[in-house]
């Protein structure tokens, strides 16, 4: 027998999650992209939109921080603050892709361009809201940052000045990942865990990198305790499971066979 309007009505209220506001995905995308303006507009007058983004930023609170026991408002004065500091990091990061890509023409083709430095820029703004224990609102930038230019870069992830992503498709940085001062990493590389059992949620699962290393496309590197040495290269579509010292340099190994012709 069919069942009524009300009956499947009743059914998918019993079924709904409590605290799942998918307005809250839109809003904090909104967010973004207002921050983004902001900070990188010349046409955009910034008090006016840092009135509206602390305005929209309360309502991200409204809707993220289920425990109120956690000061939640209290975080925007902080974090506004923090945002010329960012800026500057974000600048020396744009003159990385000028630095090394022969294919930048200017510093503004990075900003509007480029969508490894996008992917960058949403993480810096993104991960001093998870430094303060934000919930869901850094989770959600990145990941609008991720559908947008196809690079994944958790919030949670450490990483130093002038930071290089070329092309950007496919890469992978985990949440426990550090990169240190002057990396440059090419597309389709994974820094990730050796493991996803949920019990080694509070352990540092994603590998560490060091200053001036640089990986190229589609590399692997897993494991918390994995270690790139200080100026070693990483070749493309290596594996690499434990550390290597500074200044390696490492590849995969390729054989070369010529093809005999039978007459």
């Amino acid at each position: 027998m069919a069942k009524n309007k009300k009956e499947i009505i009743a059914q998918i209220q019993q079924h709904k999650k409590k605290n799942i506001q998918v307005r809250l995905k839109e809003r904090t995308e909104y967010f973004t992209n207002l921050l983004y303006y902001t900070l990188f507009d010349t046409d955009t007058e910034v008090e006016e939109r840092l009135d509206e983004l602390e305005e929209l930023f309360a309502e991200l609170v409204d809707m993220a921080c289920w425990k109120h026991e956690k000061p939640c408002s209290s975080i925007w004065q902080s974090y506004m603050e923090m945002l010329p500091g960012i800026l500057e990091k974000l600048h020396l990061d744009a003159e990385a892709f000028v630095n090394n890509d022969p294919a930048a023409n200017s510093i503004e083709e990075v900003y509007l361009a480029y969508p490894g430095f996008y992917a960058i820029a949403i993480y810096r703004l993104s991960h001093e809201l998870y430094r303060f224990g934000l919930p869901l609102v850094p989770r959600l930038m990145t990941e609008y940052a991720h559908r947008l230019s196809g690079t994944e870069i958790s919030p949670g992830a450490q990483i130093g000045k002038s930071f290089f992503i070329d092309h950007a498709t496919g890469t992978i940085i985990g949440e426990t990942t550090i990169i240190k001062d002057n990396v440059k990493i090419y597309q389709g590389v994974t820094l990730g865990a050796l493991s996803v059992k949920r019990e080694f949620r509070n352990t540092k699962r994603h590998p560490t990198v060091e200053d001036n290393v640089i990986i190229y496309a589609n590399a692997t590197i897993l494991g918390g305790n994995t270690v790139i040495g200080a100026g070693s290269i990483v070749g493309g579509n290596v594996w690499i499971t434990s550390s290597v010292p500074e200044n390696s340099v490492i590849s995969s190994t390729r054989e070369t066979k010529i093809k005999t012709v039978n007459s």
